[in-house]
């Protein structure tokens, strides 16, 4: 590592596990004086004869729905091009100008919006489930509505739970799964990287990440090494609360968490912050000292 002081990042290697914005985060990361170091940890994967997605969308042109819940932009994307055939895309805004539609976030909001699709409630940052929660509590009370939920790559229990416990009836719609990349070897190339403690630090944008990456690096023979340089040598940073409570939930920790859960956020945070962490990751002059 450089320590030339002149960037936030200083030459710090900075591992990367997102995969769809890899491309912009390691742009950012390069632009704070970082080395971004790719390592896509999973891919989304649209489910094949989705007969959920097609009894949802029959569902929906009925008016069977009095609240849709979209929890991701892909997910919206998603459900939209697995449809077009028998659901094309402009009857969207008619069909969900019945039901209050609710978006987990500026994602999904800009999804919908594409379409021409009205929003009646986002939910606030961190965009949780459980900001959804308090969310219907406050503006909009569920009990003996019908309430289908877009999920993301896996389900989404505790909000599901939650709006059954107000006495909702809930359509869960999984649209896409999560997976290994691909190719796994720039994953498993960065994760030798870490358990040798060459990264100085780690960006998680999502929880599946973690579980991602503890398979791949149990697989190879290394988990202990890659959690051991996580907890006492390189600096984690978390995007937001699901996944530091994911880190937290594998005993690993999450250094440094940004006060909005956006990915630039995230790096110009750990950008500004990583030396103050206090692991060799982050110290300031590692190199040369005796």
């Amino acid at each position: 590592m450089s320590t030339d002081s002149s960037t936030p990042f200083d030459g710090a290697r900075v591992a990367i596990f997102e995969a769809r914005m890899a491309g912009s985060l390691a742009d950012m990361v390069a632009r704070h004086g970082g080395t971004p170091v790719a390592a896509p940890a999973l891919r989304e994967v649209p489910l094949d004869d989705n007969a959920a997605a097609v009894s949802f969308a029959e569902d929906l042109q009925a008016g069977r729905f009095d609240v849709v819940i979209f929890e991701t932009g892909v997910g919206v994307r998603f459900l939209v091009d697995a449809l077009d055939s028998r659901f094309p895309r402009s009857s969207w805004p008619d069909a969900l100008r019945k039901p209050k539609v609710v978006a987990r976030g500026p994602k999904p909001s800009a999804a919908l919006r594409a379409l021409g699709v009205a929003i009646d409630f986002q939910v606030p940052e961190p965009n949780t489930w459980r900001e959804t929660l308090v969310l219907i509590d406050d503006r909009l009370p569920v009990a003996g509505l019908h309430v289908a939920v877009q999920e993301y790559g896996k389900p989404a229990p505790e909000l599901v739970a939650g709006l059954e416990s107000r006495g909702a009836v809930v359509t869960r719609v999984p649209v896409y799964r999560w997976a290994l990349p691909e190719d796994t070897g720039p994953l498993r190339s960065a994760l030798a990287e870490i358990a040798g403690r060459r990264i100085d630090v780690a960006l998680f944008t999502s929880a599946q990440q973690v579980d991602h990456v503890l398979q791949v690096a149990a697989a190879d023979g290394i988990e202990d090494d890659v959690r051991a340089a996580l907890r006492d040598h390189v600096v984690v940073g978390s995007v937001g609360p699901s996944t530091t409570a994911a880190l937290r939930a594998h005993d690993l920790p999450a250094d440094i968490e940004p006060q909005h859960p956006k990915s630039g956020h995230l790096v110009a945070t750990v950008a500004s912050s990583w030396r103050q962490v206090g692991k060799p990751g982050g110290a300031p002059s590692r190199e040369g000292l005796s």
